[in-house]
């Protein structure tokens, strides 16, 4: 099977993306009491909607490639973490599930990007 790093990489972004988004959402919320609708739960459905298929493929073609199943699981735990943090609402436990979903799910897509290419 080809290296398609591109998806992996697509993902990476996302990835970095939604952290950005948490971690300034976040700061916005403490320091302004105010985020706008970029911080609503409409944002975190669409990135979970978007990194659900993406983190799937990339991964599932990165398992059939070097064979390490537990890449992809890391990234299932992300995405659990991730849609998690849809059904705790705008409070404490949000942004640490939306973090710690991002950062696991990031973390096996780079080490999906290293073991598919050697």
């Amino acid at each position: 099977m080809a290296n398609r790093p591109h998806l992996d990489l697509s993902a990476l972004a996302l990835s970095g993306l939604c952290l950005v988004h948490c971690l300034a959402g976040s700061l916005l919320v403490t320091v302004f009491a105010a985020g706008g609708d970029w911080l609503g739960h409409d944002a975190h459905l669409w990135g979970l909607a978007i990194a659900l298929p993406l983190a799937a493929v990339a991964l599932w073609r990165g398992v059939a490639r070097h064979g390490r199943a537990g890449i992809a699981l890391l990234g299932a735990v992300g995405l659990a973490l991730m849609a998690t943090s849809l059904f705790a609402g705008h409070g404490s436990a949000e942004v640490p599930l939306s973090i710690a979903g991002v950062a696991l799910l990031g973390l096996a897509h780079w080490w999906n990007l290293r073991a598919a290419r050697g």
